[in-house]
């Protein structure tokens, strides 16, 4: 395991110590996991673009011509503001 210091403004730290104490976590699991996240979600992205940049538009929308054009069920439509 490797070990990183850093410095946080007491208005962040302090934040961290609610969120974490909220979660029932150590200050240290939080970190890892917010660090998790955030790789998790820059490699979807890369990988995402990867694949959009091998794709071909004319096959993603033959394909999406095949989804069937109705209505959604009511469970799925927000309520009007």
């Amino acid at each position: 395991m490797s070990r990183v210091d850093v410095q946080l403004p007491d208005s962040l730290y302090k934040s961290l110590q609610k969120l974490a104490e909220q979660d029932g976590i150590s200050i240290d699991q939080f970190i890892a996991l917010a660090v998790a996240e955030k790789i998790a979600a820059l490699t979807t992205e890369g990988y995402l673009q990867e694949r959009a940049n091998r794709g071909d538009r004319v096959k993603y929308a033959a394909v999406l011509a095949k989804v069937a054009d109705v209505e959604p069920q009511p469970y799925d439509v927000l309520p009007s503001p």
